[in-house]
């Protein structure tokens, strides 16, 4: 989703136009689905989504997509922000929640199946998201692939895609609140969500010492520094939601295991006659 998805002939123009267009499809589509009648869905998770459409758009679309063709720093913004903001804004709107309220009962079953096969199974684990986000990431910037990638149109737009979807499944893999039938345990989660974070700030110190082939030290610093930092920010929001899902749960666990020992004192009450 980027202004070099589109051919070269098209005015920047109509480009960028185009672009924002794409971003809006899921935008309305999500508004469209959250306005049906009887529904009553949270403020707060439109708002999410309309921000990750926002920023989704702003990055891929005008100065900052056309930018990072050949500044460091804007193409370190636009990972940050497709791949790792706007996955967070939309993996809290709960997209699959909504979908599952709105689609008729037949096909959210069938979609429900399809959650719950072998396939998505795999490819919703955490260690395999985690791996779709971190080795396509080192193959990039410590592979050599990104002089390649970083001066043909087509190439970038794949790219961008990539960010988007693998930081969504990574995103929503470990601290998704939408239904997973597969979800792993909470260690599970919080050891992949570790290792992102170390394999993610290992990698900017990296760019940091010795910076990607064809750019000096004065151009790839800043962008370094701002993988590091910008990456630790939302990382640190995924931490955060992680824990309190954690502490939620756990939470959950001790009220639902009290009520039932109460009951089974009752019970145990209500058999005890006098003699």
């Amino acid at each position: 989703m980027s202004p070099a998805l589109l051919p070269a002939a098209i005015p920047a123009g109509a480009t960028d136009t185009a672009v924002v267009v794409l971003w809006l499809i899921p935008g309305a589509a999500y508004y469209a689905a959250t306005r049906r009648p009887g529904l009553v869905w949270p403020r707060r998770r439109t708002t999410l989504w309309c921000a990750g459409v926002l920023l989704g758009a702003a990055a891929t679309a005008g100065p900052v997509a056309t930018a990072a063709h050949a500044s460091f720093v804007a193409s370190m913004a636009v990972h940050l922000l497709v791949g790792m903001v706007v996955p967070l804004l939309w993996v809290l709107a709960a997209p699959g929640t909504l979908a599952l309220k709105w689609l008729p009962v037949r096909v959210s079953r069938r979609m429900t199946r399809i959650l719950r096969s072998a396939p998505v199974r795999v490819l919703s684990h955490p260690v395999t998201a985690g791996l779709l986000v971190t080795v396509p990431l080192w193959a990039l910037y410590v592979g050599g692939l990104y002089p390649q990638v970083v001066h043909e149109p087509a190439a970038m737009a794949l790219l961008h895609l990539h960010f988007l979807l693998s930081g969504l499944l990574f995103t929503f893999a470990v601290i998704g609140i939408d239904p997973n039938p597969h979800r792993s345990s909470a260690v599970v989660r919080g050891f992949v969500l570790l290792a992102s974070i170390a394999a993610h700030g290992i990698l900017a110190k990296l760019l940091y010492a010795a910076p990607p082939p064809g750019f000096i030290a004065s151009q790839a610093d800043p962008g370094a520094l701002l993988m590091y930092y910008g990456g630790d920010a939302v990382h640190a929001g995924m931490l955060i939601i992680f824990g309190w899902q954690v502490y939620s749960a756990a939470r959950q666990r001790d009220v639902r295991r009290g009520a039932r020992h109460a009951r089974e004192a009752r019970q145990r009450a209500g058999t005890r006659r006098p003699s």
